[in-house]
């Protein structure tokens, strides 16, 4: 659960759930990298957004 469920638009900004497709997005688009980049590093990072901007070299 990246997100609230009852809150429209709502985006976790320190967890990162891939099954959340607007999350996905906003974050793809906030790094400038594609799916499979966000994938590979929330694989060998974890799910926290400061550990996977670090491991894409981006600042969170």
């Amino acid at each position: 659960m990246a997100g609230l469920k009852d809150k429209r638009g709502f985006i976790d900004k320190d967890r990162l759930d891939l099954s959340e497709r607007k999350a996905v997005e906003f974050w793809m688009k906030r790094w400038g990298v594609t799916r499979d980049q966000l994938t590979a590093a929330h694989r060998k990072a974890g799910r926290m957004t400061k550990d996977i901007a670090a491991e894409l070299g981006k600042k969170r």
